[in-house]
């Protein structure tokens, strides 16, 4: 069947995400989801909404956009939502970071960004992280036609202050400058008020972490106008409703309840601690986390020996078989069980 394929489809090495195991007993700390559930508020609006089934969802999820503008204190008209953060990032990269220039990003991030060039046709070049994993502004001074980087970095888990990203969009007035703040609200600084001074400058979020809502699928962009005007028209020339009505019921419950986002993060925030130190103590080098996992690697241990013992054990964690980071699991913050249970596979394994 392959020729029928369009001449692009040949070339694409699709992001491969992580297992989604089907029953058992299994412990699940490979894919990042938040182990405390959404909010009740969000249940209970969810099911409010399905009396409206039979109709189209508002295709501005207006509703949506002035909660997040709320809580973000941006105007509606600066909010961007999609179906997923992934899709946000899609429509990024075909409307604002198609130039003649190479696109920037670290040669050890989120997986998708080289997939979105290839299939938009997007020329790029990564950046080295630095010895301790770490992202170095000074190394984006260089011809490019913008820049993106998560913060915190994935799979590092590593952070940069708001001065860092200030001085970053600062050197680069003429170039668009992406920040991909899908783990920020565990413990990193958001960028989103430096938007009203940078024209340049898009925040993307997502509530599948911290707002417990990955299977609900619902992203977000910040910045000025003209940068949402120009997803808006990807948007509008590829799907006119990407959140149904049950995603804005739930994702409007999910950001306007703050008690329960801030409790359950500081659960996280809390456990991810306890993680740390423990792992420390077995051997493992763990790279400073603020977000809701950790990155380590044992002295004595490959990566994919540890993955699959702990598989064979009934534990999920990611492990990467790239260059520089082979020897690294990629541990999702789960519940205080859950931790525990690793920390004991763990301590047996090495």
């Amino acid at each position: 069947m392959s020729r029928f394929w369009s001449p692009v489809v040949h070339s694409l090495s699709p992001y491969v995400p992580g297992e989604q195991p089907k029953g058992g007993d299994v412990v699940k700390l490979n894919t990042n989801e938040n182990p405390y559930g959404p909010s009740p508020r969000v249940l209970a609006a969810i099911a409010s909404a399905t009396d409206r089934l039979r109709l189209y969802p508002d295709p501005s999820a207006s509703r949506l956009r002035e909660a997040i503008a709320a809580h973000y204190d941006v105007a509606p008209e600066e909010v961007f939502v999609g179906n997923g953060s992934d899709e946000v990032l899609a429509h990024t990269f075909q409307a604002l970071l198609k130039h003649d220039a190479p696109l920037l990003f670290p040669d050890i991030t989120y997986s998708f960004y080289p997939v979105y060039c290839r299939l938009y046709g997007i020329r790029y070049e990564e950046v080295p992280l630095d010895a301790a994993m770490r992202v170095q502004i000074a190394d984006y001074r260089r011809p490019c036609s913008a820049i993106i980087l998560p913060n915190p970095n994935a799979p590092t888990g590593i952070g940069l202050p708001r001065d860092a990203v200030a001085a970053l969009v600062a050197e680069h007035p003429d170039q668009m400058v992406v920040i991909d703040e899908a783990y920020v609200d565990f413990g990193a600084e958001s960028a989103v008020s430096l938007i009203a001074r940078h024209d340049n400058l898009l925040i993307v979020q997502t509530l599948s972490k911290s707002r417990a809502l990955a299977g609900l699928r619902v992203g977000f962009a910040i910045g000025q106008r003209p940068l949402i005007e120009a997803l808006e028209r990807v948007k509008g020339s590829f799907n006119s409703y990407p959140l149904d009505g049950l995603a804005i019921a739930g994702a409007v419950a999910a950001i306007e309840d703050d008690a329960w986002f801030e409790e359950t993060r500081a659960r996280i925030i809390a456990n991810r601690e306890v993680l740390v130190r423990a792992l420390s103590e077995l051997g493992f080098e763990v790279l400073p986390s603020v977000a809701n996992f950790v990155f380590a690697r044992h002295r004595n241990r490959s990566g994919a020996y540890l993955a699959t013992r702990l598989r064979e054990h009934g534990v999920l964690v990611r492990h990467f078989e790239k260059p520089r980071i082979e020897d690294f699991l990629r541990i999702t913050v789960g519940t205080e069980e859950q931790c525990s249970r690793l920390i004991a596979l763990a301590r047996r394994l090495v």
